[in-house]
């Protein structure tokens, strides 16, 4: 008997299924493997090896920076519609970028690589500007460790960071030099530039007489130990909203929040003198409210930069989200569905990282207003 031949739209339902279970099995080894993907596409192959500083650089003059207060075309004096960059600056600010550097191709950014440089300015025009309202902002270049040098615990990691380090410690020296001695100075970075600036706070600045100058540190997109890392600080947590001489930091979160891939490297690391940070909180401080651990809701919220697709430019928008802070030390900002698209580099577990400084960027900038004013007044 001959066999009945399928119509041709049962064959196309047959293969819309296949495809359709296949799609959903590669979704589910992607979430399963995510990790796994990541370091195989992100950490650099080979060992780790200096990347030479271009000939006759230095940080004393203005090629070396994505912003200082002579150069011609400062990303850090940009502000969306109704904000203004200050003619009197009344403080120094020195400002250390995120990463921007996302190639495997070495374990630190050259200083002539292209991509990484224009993500830098852009990092700088949409974080940085949120201090323009009081101060000169001061942003070095720096050979960067790599993306790929934060998903992995290997040695050349750690080769890689401090190689970094290195080019912050020196460009701050010449801030020092350079900048009007007679003006307070604000430390402020995100990310990998905040993982530099602790250590600068810890190793370089604590006990010094420039120590005295910093109305506030906003170390801000870094975990911060409140038992294994502050007490080896010069500055304690800002708990209230006028106080000065103090540190900001918070990490943002949608809800239901799930930093794995933060606490399992958190969990697993040692503060200063080898204090474990294994579940101590890390520090919160609201910006909304400009208070440890607090909590408002979206009519506080001041200012969100939301950026269009490629980053280059930011609708401003009030009252866009609320915030708190969770008893680990995540900053929540509510569901997806509350809040405003922010474009596509939301990390795994609803991590807003990149965003940390566009959500609350009017906020930031009355909280350093409001910080700067409190310490000229002591």
């Amino acid at each position: 008997m001959a066999r009945k031949r399928s119509s041709p739209a049962v064959r196309f339902l047959w293969v819309v299924a296949g495809l359709t279970v296949l799609f959903v099995a590669a979704a589910i080894a992607y979430r399963i493997f995510e990790d796994e993907l990541m370091r195989l596409a992100l950490v650099p192959r080979g060992e780790f090896e200096e990347v030479a500083m271009p000939a006759g650089a230095s940080y004393d003059q203005p090629g070396l920076w994505v912003a200082r207060p002579d150069m011609r075309d400062n990303p850090a004096l940009w502000t969306p519609a109704g904000f203004a960059a200050t003619r009197e600056p009344r403080a120094s600010v020195f400002f250390v970028h995120p990463t921007s550097f996302l190639e495997n191709s070495g374990w630190n950014a050259p200083l002539d690589d292209a991509e990484s440089q224009r993500l830098a300015r852009l990092f700088v025009r949409h974080q940085a500007s949120a201090f323009n309202g009081i101060g000169a902002v001061w942003a070095p270049k720096y050979r960067q460790a790599a993306f790929g040098a934060f998903l992995t615990d290997e040695d050349n990691a750690r080769r890689a960071l401090d190689f970094a380090y290195r080019d912050v410690l020196a460009a701050y020296e010449a801030f020092l030099r350079l900048a009007p001695a007679d003006r307070p100075i604000i430390l402020a970075g995100h990310s990998q530039g905040s993982l530099h600036l602790l250590r600068l706070l810890q190793e370089r600045i604590r006990g010094t007489p420039e120590a005295e100058r910093i109305p506030a540190a906003y170390l801000i997109g870094w975990p911060i130990s409140e038992t294994a890392d502050l007490p080896a600080l010069p500055l304690p947590a800002c708990e209230r909203a006028e106080q000065a001489a103090c540190l900001v930091s918070w990490q943002s979160f949608a809800e239901p929040p799930d930093p794995e891939q933060v606490t399992d490297a958190y969990d697993s690391s040692r503060g200063p003198g080898g204090v474990p940070r294994a579940g101590s909180a890390m520090l919160c401080v609201n910006p909304l409210t400009g208070t440890l651990r607090g909590t408002a809701p979206s009519e506080a919220n001041a200012g969100t930069l939301v950026p269009n697709e490629d980053f280059t430019d930011a609708e401003f928008r009030r009252h866009a989200l609320p915030a708190r802070c969770d008893l680990r030390g995540f900053l929540l900002i509510g569901d997806n569905e509350t809040v405003p698209a922010m474009g596509p580099y939301v990390l795994p577990g609803n991590n807003y990282h990149v965003y940390d400084y566009a959500l609350f960027w009017a906020n930031l900038r009355a909280d350093a207003e409001r910080r700067l004013a409190a310490f000229l007044a002591r």
